[in-house]
């Protein structure tokens, strides 16, 4: 027996323009961008160091990372689904805060995919940082209780030691190494 969907027919939008290649044209290549991992010009000792040497990242560089994970039940990115935006990411210091946007208001797969990002910020940043990961007030019935799921420690824990639920954000996260491109 298959599992019907939340969403049967999600509207679907057109990408925006990669933060990462707005940033490359502009002369400043994104923490993030392949150029700026490569091991021949990475200064690994001043990246561990005090700090002082430390480049900040940016709300376009962290949308960068979660802009193409696949949704749950589409094979669409996060993205296209408009369940990510650029306006709904913000960094102050070493905090991260994502609100993400369920495509409908009952969304069950909201709190899957909270995890998904949650483990995408959590393999790509630094430890330093502090990520939170929201529901946008107002678009699920159920804000309070997917907020406190998706930033409740043992909760995340417990959730990834589920190996079918490790599978689907896997899946979820296959796709992220895209960062926007086509």
């Amino acid at each position: 027996m298959s599992r019907q969907l939340d969403n049967d027919n999600p509207t679907i939008f057109a990408p925006t323009a990669s933060a990462t290649s707005k940033r490359v044209q502009q002369g400043k290549a994104s923490l993030w961008a392949s150029e700026a991992l490569s091991d021949d010009e990475y200064d690994y000792d001043s990246a561990s160091g005090s700090g002082e040497d430390r480049e900040d990242i940016d709300s376009e560089e962290v949308y960068d990372l979660l802009r193409s994970i696949t949704d749950p039940e589409h094979p669409v990115s996060l993205e296209a689904l408009r369940v990510v935006n650029p306006d709904d990411i913000h960094v102050a210091g070493n905090r991260v805060l994502v609100y993400l946007t369920p495509t409908i208001p009952h969304c069950s797969m909201s709190t899957l995919i909270g995890l998904s990002l949650r483990v995408r910020l959590l393999r790509a940043l630094p430890p330093r940082y502090r990520v939170d990961i929201r529901i946008k007030s107002g678009t699920h019935q159920s804000e309070h209780a997917v907020n406190k799921q998706l930033n409740d420690k043992e909760r995340v824990q417990a959730a990834l030691e589920n190996k079918h639920l490790l599978s689907v954000v896997e899946g979820c996260l296959s796709t992220a190494d895209k960062r926007g491109r086509t």
